[in-house]
């Protein structure tokens, strides 16, 4: 191997992401960078599925429990942040793993972003008073209308992204998706080699379901209505904790606020796997074959 190498691990919410990259840091004797970008909040644990003691105690984890809910956090400081972390870690030893379902901070670790211009905060201030007032459809609507590409791509149910987007665009009368990278301007110091997990859609779902009446069963209702006074952050505009919320208004019952859970996090699945799918790079398993994955990354180091 002539090269450092990161070994990414990406996939659908619950498909066992977590799990196989602890057994590849072990056997590689290494340490996981997380690009899952709700377990970076520490107060945020049970809804995030985040890795328990047991797992970071046996390898070390970045960039879980690194921020608050109340701090702001672009994809871009988490590529600069993230890079450092692996310069580090490839000071000890050549490979690093990469896991997490947020496309977005996988693909500005792998391949970067161009800087991003200084925005105007009053747009920002407008655009978040717009969101409380009006809701996510409006910004959504902009989005589409000023930056069809990127609306074609981002995650439209994350008001964070779609703000931070449109106040680009709104800042410098230019795309948000004009701004990005392309892959040949930002150089890695690093071979990746990127591995998806998938399985059948039923057994997909079926995981799914599973996992949330777990995080109810570990106490996700008093976990957001420990957060009830941070519900306007942008961080808890999330799938897991807004339906909760709903509930503690009074609007749908509890266990309307479990089902919508569990539909809304199977469609985030489905939005994950269209953005995985787009990169040829990435090479599918189940998540089961830990083996085949074994096999697979050690030939692509012995290349």
């Amino acid at each position: 191997m002539n090269s450092n190498t990161l070994i990414v691990v990406a996939g659908p919410t619950a498909i066992g992401k977590t799990d196989l990259a602890i057994k590849i840091a072990l056997n590689y004797r290494t340490e996981i960078v997380s690009a899952d970008s709700r377990q970076f909040y520490k107060e945020m644990s049970i809804g995030t599925a985040k890795p328990n003691e047991a797992e970071t105690s046996a390898v070390k984890h970045h960039f879980v429990d690194s921020i608050s809910i109340d701090q702001t956090y672009s994809a871009g400081k988490f590529e600069s942040e993230a890079l450092s972390t692996l310069e580090n870690i490839f000071q000890k030893q050549p490979i690093a793993v990469l896991v997490g379902g947020s496309g977005l901070f996988v693909k500005a670790v792998t391949e970067g972003f161009d800087e991003f211009p200084d925005v105007d905060p009053a747009v920002r201030e407008t655009l978040n008073r717009k969101y409380s007032e009006e809701g996510i459809a409006v910004l959504q609507s902009q989005l589409k209308s000023v930056d069809p590409a990127y609306a074609s791509e981002v995650d439209l149910d994350n008001p964070q992204r779609i703000i931070r987007a449109l106040e680009v665009c709104l800042s410098t009368g230019q795309a948000y998706s004009s701004f990005r990278a392309k892959n040949a301007r930002n150089k890695r110091h690093f071979t990746s080699i990127k591995i998806g997990l998938n399985m059948e859609r039923p057994q997909l779902y079926d995981r799914i379901n599973r996992r949330v009446d777990l995080m109810m069963e570990q106490g996700l209702l008093q976990e957001v209505e420990r957060l009830l006074p941070y519900r306007h952050l942008n961080a808890l505009n999330t799938v897991g904790y807004s339906e909760i919320f709903d509930h503690l208004d009074g609007k749908i019952t509890l266990d309307e606020a479990v089902e919508r859970i569990k539909q809304n996090t199977r469609r985030f699945a489905k939005r994950q796997l269209t953005w995985f799918r787009k990169d040829s790079e990435i090479t599918w398993f189940h998540p089961d074959d830990y083996p085949s994955i074994i096999s697979f990354i050690d030939a692509r180091l012995k290349a």
